[in-house]
């Protein structure tokens, strides 16, 4: 599999459970826009099975390069980001990992057990499996109550936690402004932690993400509505040198990461 088949594959699992990017791409399309992808998001644990290494290992060979590397100390995050050297269209990769070990005796046992029952999987492998994990409902409820990131991860497993919508690219926008302002025209719900729009000029980056959908999964024990996956809008601006800004801001990011939030 090349890495544009890899990609489709990944789309195509993350649209089954995000309506919420179909509505979009069938509104910009409608109003011909050319969508681009500016880069996708996966979510991990640091354990050596799942770390977010051994994750940018896989991507190494389809010519990726690490190009960033991130903390959010708050929500006991690393992350990377990685860009493509041979072909710039290909999207940026952002990988991040939950330090679970940081969390109550309690949650962190649940996550170890399942990272001790899981199998040595190759990253094609983690991210093509359907059902990974098998917490109950009661050690979900626990899990979000610390950590959003870790119960959104023992709830929908490794597939694509985001796609970004290059903003820079979509004709007749000239800010996040103006495509917030025809998403919300149109019914769809942003994220406004932190505000609505993310960074600044100041930052050469600004985000706006939709809130994550709905869907219900099988825990161990029972169904539970939970969140599944948003679309987020990146647009970017020039750097002194003139080149475009293509790293993150952490600030921003953070608060980015609450759009699969249950509280929201």
């Amino acid at each position: 599999m090349n890495i544009e088949e890899l990609l489709k594959t990944f789309w195509n699992d993350y649209l089954a459970i995000t309506p919420v990017a179909k509505q979009v791409n069938d509104l910009l399309l409608k109003n011909g826009k050319t969508i681009v992808n500016d880069h996708i998001a996966l979510r991990t644990f640091a354990h050596a099975k799942t770390s977010k290494e051994k994750i940018a290992k896989f991507f190494l060979d389809f010519g990726y390069e690490i190009r960033g590397d991130y903390d959010f100390e708050e929500k006991k995050l690393n992350a990377i980001h990685l860009e493509n050297t041979r072909d710039a269209n290909l999207p940026k990769i952002f990988i991040s990992e939950l330090r679970y070990l940081e969390l109550n005796p309690e949650n962190s046992e649940v996550i170890q057990r399942e990272l001790d029952s899981l199998s040595e999987l190759s990253v094609m492998e983690l991210f093509t499996k359907s059902s990974v994990f098998n917490v109950s409902i009661k050690e979900y409820e626990s899990l979000a109550g610390e950590s959003e990131y870790a119960a959104w991860m023992c709830a929908i497993g490794f597939r694509p936690n985001h796609f970004t919508i290059d903003v820079n690219k979509l004709e007749n926008f000239s800010s996040l402004l103006d495509l917030n302002n025809l998403l919300k025209q149109n019914g769809v719900a942003l994220n406004t932690f932190g505000g609505e729009i993310k960074g600044a000029p100041s930052v050469y980056l600004e985000q706006t993400s939709t809130m994550a959908d709905k869907i219900e999964v099988e825990l161990l024990d029972g169904k539970k509505e939970v969140p599944s996956c948003y679309y987020e809008f990146a647009f970017r601006y020039k750097l002194p040198s003139g080149e475009f800004y293509q790293g993150f801001v952490t600030n921003s990011a953070d608060k980015i990461f609450e759009s699969t939030n249950v509280k929201n």
